[in-house]
């Protein structure tokens, strides 16, 4: 998740690294949750939207260095920063404004 919002250099809501890690919402905002009470995101409401990004203050750059230089063997940071790239498309006004796919998904799989 992290990795992500370095390389996206974006501020990304719930939907967005939903659908660009392919992770459903619910495990991802036990994630942001734990980020965010250390102190290593911000997020910002915005309607029903909330927008999370990356703290940036001196303290955090050796963690930033850090994850940026960390091997990407299998590739998976570059498809996720692909999906991501294809999911801020969908953004009216440059905000998010669309539910995630994966979310849809799940809720079909129960309602089958």
């Amino acid at each position: 998740m992290v990795s992500l919002m370095l390389r996206a250099k974006s501020e990304m809501c719930l939907c967005e690294l939903s659908d660009s890690l392919e992770e459903p919402e619910y495990k991802l905002s036990r994630h942001l949750k734990v980020l965010k009470s250390s102190g290593v995101l911000t997020s910002t409401r915005d309607g029903k939207w909330i927008y999370h990004s990356l703290v940036k203050n001196r303290h955090l750059l050796a963690i930033h260095a850090a994850i940026r230089g960390y091997p990407d063997t299998g590739k998976q940071f570059e498809k996720d920063l692909r999906r991501f790239k294809k999911r801020i498309l969908l953004r009216e006004g440059g905000r998010c404004r669309k539910p995630s796919r994966i979310m849809d998904r799940e809720a079909q799989q129960k309602r089958a």
